[in-house]
């Protein structure tokens, strides 16, 4: 069945990115369907300016994105960016490209009313930056979710580092390397939509969005929660789970490129499990085709952004973005050559340099990504971002409010400190029990709940009481 968004707009040919009102929702469809929505600078300068007007209006009063074809956006459109960086005279150009695309990605996070971002289709790259700070993100069964920077020579961006390093465990840090897709109803499952809603049922739900009369998050939430009433699953359909999910936490829980390269192959060659053994020699390979330099600025952003706000982190990533553009590694301008213009990367390895990851030095690309280009040495510039902006970021909804329950939500009802846990300890039943009551009506509750019981819990029998007291033990 084709996607919702392949319906094109009146006005498809008018602009690479249109607009349509209906009712208390205001909406933004990107419109470049023959290059997958990529963004460019043209769409940046409509976007901004009509996102900071919405938010200011008293009639519009839902924002939602939405693509035209098989994306809702495949990132941005970095060929241009390379070709401007490649000589002085415009490198200011792909810097500043880079500038208003996050800045664009921090107004929408702030921005002052309900933002549903609809990822019906590919949304890559850019277009995680577009929709993964919004408190509402829609998958559909058509959703194609990754960070696939580092197979181009670049890292991943757009407030990646914030929201990646918050993800379960190091299922963040392993997409951040690798660019992994994940896909379809498996995007809800580990957060990174807040809803999953067939994509044939768009349509109808953007007109009972547009019905609600002084809307408020709790009604959006469950008009969302709504448009999904196919049979509730069993299992979660996500394969990064379960003995996977223990081989993901244990690899790429180390602070350093090649030791994490080294903790791959030693699963691969002498691990248990086969299917284990199997994803690991697939990472391994994964690993080894994307650039080592990437690898290192990747994860250390992923480590640093852990502790940042998602300003500090786009801050960061400017950074390391103008050092990009100023040829800090050639692999940047490599990749993209070879993935996007030659098109030669699936037959034949970028001539990445350094060319493995045994002759990284580490602390040398560290300090030219995140030390020499930054605004305190006047060598990157400034997000420039609205005082109005910046002092919403404190009071708007966390990301995972209308999300599935993250793991370290489970595990602070299990050990006790959770707010509804009421500081005792509780049995599997009692913890259902909770989450179900915390997120009525909420698909996949249950689901997310057992899988992460079941990998970092045991069951402790008490004769005396009858009952079986969950511990976590990882």
């Amino acid at each position: 069945m084709a996607s919702s968004a392949s319906q094109k707009p009146s006005n498809a040919d008018e602009a690479p990115v249109v607009f349509k009102s209906n009712g208390t929702v205001r909406q933004y469809i990107l419109n470049r369907p023959q290059k997958y929505n990529a963004l460019d600078k043209a769409m940046l300068n409509i976007l901004r300016p009509y996102v900071e007007k919405t938010g200011k209006s008293e009639l519009g009063q839902i924002l939602v994105g939405t693509g035209v074809g098989k994306a809702f956006c495949a990132g941005g459109d970095v060929v241009g960016v390379i070709n401007d960086a490649a000589n002085d005279g415009t490198r200011p150009n792909a810097i500043d490209f880079f500038r208003r695309e996050f800045e664009l990605d921090y107004i929408l996070a702030t921005f002052p009313k309900p933002y549903i971002a609809v990822m019906d289709g590919i949304t890559m790259g850019g277009g995680v930056g577009l929709a993964s700070h919004a408190p509402f993100r829609v998958a559909t069964e058509n959703t194609r979710f990754a960070m696939p920077e580092t197979k181009i020579g670049y890292a991943p961006d757009v407030g990646a580092s914030y929201f990646l390093s918050r993800a379960d465990g190091e299922l963040g840090t392993y997409l951040a390397l690798t660019g992994t897709e994940v896909n379809g109803r498996a995007v809800y499952e580990h957060g990174f939509a807040t809803h999953f809603v067939p994509s044939r049922r768009i349509p109808a739900l953007l007109e009972n969005l547009a019905d609600l009369e002084n809307p408020t998050m709790a009604q959006i939430d469950n008009l969302l929660q709504e448009a999904y009433s196919e049979g509730e699953p069993t299992e979660l359909s996500s394969g990064l789970t379960g003995k996977l999910r223990v081989a993901i936490d244990s690899a790429f829980r180390h602070n350093s490129v090649p030791q994490i390269v080294k903790s791959v192959n030693a699963l691969a060659e002498n691990h248990e499990d086969a299917d284990v053994r199997a994803w690991a020699a697939q990472t391994a390979s994964q690993l080894h085709a994307v650039s080592p330099t990437s690898l290192v600025v990747a994860l250390t952003a992923i480590r640093r952004g852990k502790s940042l706000t998602l300003l500090e982190a786009l801050q960061m990533e400017l950074n390391f973005a103008t050092a990009y553009c100023h040829t800090a590694s050639p692999d940047f301008n490599t990749g993209v050559t070879a993935v996007l213009v030659m098109k030669t990367a699936k037959t034949q390895r970028p001539q990445w340099s350094p060319s493995s990851t045994s002759e990284l030095n580490e602390p040398e690309i560290i300090e030219k990504f995140f030390g020499k280009y930054s605004p305190a040495r006047d060598t990157a510039p400034t997000m420039s971002i609205s005082k109005e902006s910046e002092a919403r970021s404190t009071t708007l909804p966390h990301p995972m409010l209308y999300a599935l329950p993250t793991e370290e939500e489970i595990k602070r009802m299990v050990v006790g400190s959770h707010g509804q846990s009421g500081g005792t300890t509780l049995t599997l039943p009692e913890i259902l029990d909770k989450f179900a009551q915390s997120r009525p009506g909420k698909h996949g509750v249950r689901e997310k709940v057992l899988e992460v019981v079941d990998r970092k819990c045991v069951e402790v029998e008490d004769k005396k009481a009858g009952q079986k007291w969950l511990t976590w033990v990882h």
